[in-house]
């Protein structure tokens, strides 16, 4: 697996791309608060912070800098302090990297943040040790809690929908030139990352049983959970595998879709949720997928696209917005709903490039069923928009993310 400095490496060979995180960390370094910006491994939370200017930069990546601050927490707070008497009235601005290695600094930081000695950029790819003890609560109306996820259309276009779906959008698997060095790469990822590193934080004692899980879990992604059948063909009790999931969500690596259970004249709505993983490309190698898919597959990677770069698209700008979808097991389903301040907005994920008024009947009783949705979108690979009825439209893959980050 690439190291974080030859990930960077490759990141900076390509034109640096602002990320739409970006403006929200010096907003808010600019009123005095702290960051504390979560993402999986290798999405680029170092490039980007790289870009900001800070008085003390500690990687607890590295094991000497990592059991400095391990033996005795509170030296952070003397050099915290001693940069705080140098900087005179300004805040010192601190950048801790990994920050969830090193659990017992929060309480440290906490304090200094209290006394406001610094403000501070802490960085963490998992949240398990993070939502542990003093941590769940860290720096209440301090801390502007972020999320950097891979890149997202309005960050870097793809020009290609079928590269996009078959090798995700992590940062340094987009600067690999060939086929080949991303599928080593992603490769890499899943068996030292995935399959290593997650499953020893999570203290798993069945690495057997988890390791099934992760590939079941991954080729199933986007689907309604069946926690009954990967019970039986994994051999382990249903709470156990409630307790997986939840490891892939504390790690960044599985996004949990709840389905939209309102009505008032549907009773057997769906309420199991879904799981969509971080990354597609991600998601394939997990699976044990090629990259020869079978021809219904691309449609079932595209509804996950559209999925993740909505749910990408909400966090970024920091919406209240949720993510939802809904299905009727003896009717009509919709691939996304996304739910605002009071009012649906349905779409619909086809593979076709000329959708016709098949692709959005179900789009049309959704609508009728539902008030509070105005206009609903079917996302597909026509080259234009097209309007298909007077309240729904059909849109390219490439202008997805305007359907939340506005044209």
């Amino acid at each position: 697996m690439l190291t974080n400095t030859q990930n960077s490496a490759n990141i900076e060979s390509m034109v640096y791309k602002s990320r739409l995180q970006e403006i929200q960390v010096l907003r808010a370094l600019g009123r005095g608060k702290s960051v504390l910006l979560l993402g999986p491994r290798q999405t680029g939370k170092t490039t980007m912070l790289d870009r900001v200017k800070r008085d003390l930069y500690l990687s607890l990546v590295r094991p000497d800098v990592r059991q400095r601050y391990e033996r005795d927490p509170g030296v952070l707070a003397g050099e915290v302090e001693a940069l705080k008497e140098q900087k005179s009235k300004a805040l010192p601005v601190v950048f801790i990297d990994e920050v969830q290695k090193v659990p017992a600094l929060l309480d440290v930081i906490q304090d200094l943040v209290d006394r406001r000695q610094a403000s501070f950029i802490l960085t963490g790819s998992s949240a398990r040790k993070l939502k542990r003890g003093v941590a769940t609560n860290l720096l209440p109306g301090r801390l502007v809690a972020l999320r950097l996820d891979p890149f997202v259309l309005a960050e870097v276009a793809a020009d290609k929908l079928e590269e996009r779906l078959l090798y995700g959008a992590l940062p340094g698997i987009l600067a690999c030139r060939s086929a080949a060095d991303r599928e080593t790469d992603l490769a890499s990822y899943v068996t030292i990352y995935l399959e290593e590193e997650v499953r020893a934080e999570a203290v798993v004692r069945n690495l057997g049983a988890f390791a099934r899980f992760l590939e079941l879990a991954a080729a199933e992604s986007g689907q309604i959970v069946n926690t009954q059948k990967l019970s039986q063909e994994i051999g382990v009790a249903h709470s156990t595998i409630a307790g997986y999931y939840n490891i892939l969500q504390d790690c960044l690596i599985a996004e949990r879709i709840e389905p939209l259970t309102k009505s008032n004249t549907r009773k057997k709505l769906t309420r199991s949720p879904k799981y969509l993983f971080f990354d597609l490309g991600v998601r394939r190698l997990a699976a044990r997928e090629g990259v020869c898919p079978a021809r219904e597959a691309w449609g079932f990677w595209l509804e996950q696209f559209v999925g993740l770069e909505l749910l990408r698209c909400l966090r970024a700008q920091q919406r209240r917005g949720q993510l939802h979808f809904w299905r009727d097991p003896d009717g009509p389903e919709v691939d996304w709903v996304i739910e605002e301040d009071g009012r649906y907005l349905p779409v619909e994920v086809k593979w076709t490039a000329v959708p016709s008024m098949t692709d959005c009947r179900h789009l049309e009783t959704f609508l009728k069923e539902y008030p509070q949705a105005l206009e609903g979108f079917v996302v597909c690979r026509c080259p234009r928009k097209m309007r298909l009825s007077e309240r729904i439209t059909a849109i390219p893959w490439q202008n997805v993310d305007q359907l939340v980050l506005g044209s």
